[in-house]
């Protein structure tokens, strides 16, 4: 069964919510590991953001379904 939320008078898939609320975490991790630096540790940072959001949004996602 497909989960969707209304927003006034249109439906919107539940998926789009969780990915707004994922690059909401993104933000703020992304934040947190620039203030503390941790992006010297990484080899390529785009890419690290790239999995950081895969792995967030799935987790999101696991939830809805």
């Amino acid at each position: 069964m497909p989960r969707e939320i209304a927003l006034g008078d249109a439906l919107v898939p539940g998926l789009l919510v969780l990915f707004v609320l994922a690059l909401l975490a993104l933000w703020l991790l992304d934040w947190l590991a620039g203030r503390f630096g941790l992006y010297r540790l990484v080899w390529h940072p785009p890419l690290f953001r790239l999995a950081v959001f895969v792995c967030v949004f799935g987790a999101f996602a696991l939830f809805l379904y």
